[in-house]
């Protein structure tokens, strides 16, 4: 008998059931997108760094990758509606430590832990939308709603964290996500049957070994990376400590799934070239859509925009998103366009967003001039997200189970992990470039110099400072012009790299199948490549 989750009053309902569904996904995501926009006000209140940020993101992405796996099985052997009350009951219990924690180990801690429960939340509603769906609709829709709600929710979040930081403490963020959470306790004691009437599957040979080899592994590559540079890497002790267990944990998890009767990830599914290849796009993907974060920092940090115009803009880029997310389902479902079609037209925008960037920033874009770009990066990602995870999912072998969507969501952490630390040291290296060209012009015997230096200080001067007060602003100006222009020059050379490497990535897309074509053509009928010699071509002279 097949299993009933829902209860009779909101069954019919199928937009009920489809908000309230997608809230508590939002609610299991929030911990992830929950200070990605308001980064800076929580360096404020903990003393962070910006790197201790980036490794609080990932360690909270650690956490749902660690236990991921085991979800599907919690889901066979659990009630979904005792085992989803407890799990926010818990969440909002560590959120209550989020409060009055001011140590940033202890919450970095606390994050891993948030991303445990999390993955509950996450996998139980994802489950449940897919049980809402026809067989023939899961593959397409299901991961396009999951990871649409993914990147969505880090603007949704934003815009209440903006709110709240622009009123009131940083740290009032989460008496919101608490009431978030609470509703969501009350939406699944309403419309969820206390037992669904589903046979409990067997909790036996669950690899908990690997699992807690993963979770170690996961968070030791993520603080080598993040941590890397800001330590000059294997010159200090703990970047030599983590490096090592991030390869220890790896290794001997990786050994683990080779042996194991039941392994948490079919290692067989490497054997798929096209699989392999769809999860090389996937981090492309990934590893690439955050140039758009560049977009957004300097509006915040060049343009001083507020903290609700950036998140404004990042409210267009969703709704595109979201726009050509839909358009691409009913096209594939429609059977009207081809996932290659769907790949190239999404890589492609892509990298316009990226040429468009590289040639568009100034120090006085206005709100219109940075509207267009970013609305085309959303595009982009709603072209994308759906052929890609069905060329994932549908490319694992059979009986691979879960191993596709579980790396896929490795792929994801891995790829946004060297995302962060990629564009951290690609800024450090361009923007040391160009100031140190800028500093072999910026001399007293170079004429441009005197006369900007100058003009600051008579324009100082004519506000009342006093001559030394005004050579020294006009000196801290030309410093802060020289590091302004840098950092555009940066920004500048990034969205260019972007944007060759992804126009490579559409055009061998596009050409790759056309070529393979003309050589399988080729070899049936029968034509020799050079330098091949046909059959009984002999020298029988």
């Amino acid at each position: 008998m097949k299993p009933v989750y829902f209860k009779n009053w909101i069954t019919g309902w199928s937009w009920g059931v489809r908000i309230a569904l997608f809230l508590m996904l939002l609610s299991g995501l929030a911990h992830l997108g929950m200070f990605v926009m308001t980064q800076n006000y929580l360096v404020g209140y903990l003393g962070a760094q910006p790197e201790d940020i980036s490794f609080a993101i990932m360690s909270t992405y650690a956490g749902i990758i660690t236990v991921l796996p085991v979800q599907f099985r919690f889901f066979k052997y659990f009630e979904t509606k005792g085992y989803l009350l407890i799990s926010i009951m818990l969440a909002i219990f560590l959120d209550g430590l989020c409060l009055y924690c001011q140590d940033i180990n202890l919450f970095l801690v606390i994050r891993f832990f948030q991303g445990l429960l999390a993955a509950n939340v996450i996998v139980f509603s994802l489950m449940l939308i897919f049980s809402q769906l026809p067989p023939q609709k899961v593959q397409i829709i299901g991961p396009a709603v999951f990871y649409g709600t993914m990147l969505s929710n880090i603007v949704l979040i934003g815009l209440v964290g903006g709110f709240v930081v622009e009123s009131a403490d940083w740290k009032v963020t989460y008496y919101y996500l608490i009431l978030f959470e609470l509703l969501t306790m009350v939406m699944v004691l309403m419309m969820l049957r206390k037992s669904s009437g589903h046979k409990p599957y067997p909790l036996y040979q669950i690899d908990w070994q690997g699992m807690i080899l993963f979770g170690c592994g996961a968070l030791a590559v993520a603080y080598t990376t993040i941590y890397g540079s800001k330590y000059y890497w294997f010159s200090d002790a703990r970047i030599c400590f983590s490096a090592f267990a991030a390869v220890v944990g790896v290794s001997l998890f990786l050994y683990r799934q080779h042996m194991v009767k039941r392994p948490v990830i079919h290692l067989g599914v490497f054997k798929s070239v096209n699989f392999v290849v769809a999860l090389c796009l996937l981090a492309i993907y990934y590893g690439s859509k955050d140039s758009v974060n560049l977009g957004y920092n300097y509006a915040g940090g060049v343009l001083k925009w507020s903290t609700l115009q950036v998140i404004e803009l990042g409210l267009c880029n969703m709704s595109a998103m979201v726009g050509m997310l839909v358009f691409s389902i009913q096209m594939l479902l429609a059977k009207k366009s081809t996932i290659r079609v769907l790949l190239v037209a999404g890589f492609g925008l892509l990298s316009t967003f990226n040429g468009w960037m590289s040639i568009l920033l100034t120090p006085d874009l206005s709100f219109t001039d940075l509207l267009l770009p970013v609305f085309v990066q959303g595009m982009a990602s709603g072209l994308l997200f759906v052929p890609i995870m069905m060329s994932v999912l549908s490319s694992a072998p059979a009986g691979s189970g879960m191993s596709g969507l579980i790396l896929a969501a490795c792929t994801r952490f891995t790829a946004t992990l060297h995302s962060f630390a990629g564009f951290y040291n690609m800024q450090l290296y361009f923007n040391q470039y160009y100031k140190e060209g800028f500093l072999t012009y910026l001399s007293l015997e170079n004429q441009n110099t005197i006369t900007w230096l100058d003009s600051y200080r008579s324009g100082y001067i004519s506000k009342g400072f006093s001559a030394d007060q005004a050579s020294s602003l006009a000196s801290g100006a030309i410093w802060q012009s020289l590091t302004q222009q840098s950092q555009l020059l940066t920004n500048r050379a990034v969205f260019m790299i972007f944007g060759v490497l992804l126009a490579a990535v559409a055009v061998l897309i596009l050409v790759i199948p056309a070529i393979k074509k003309t050589f399988v053509d080729w070899k049936r009928l029968g034509v020799v490549c050079p330098g091949q010699r046909e059959v009984g071509s002999g020298s029988a002279v």
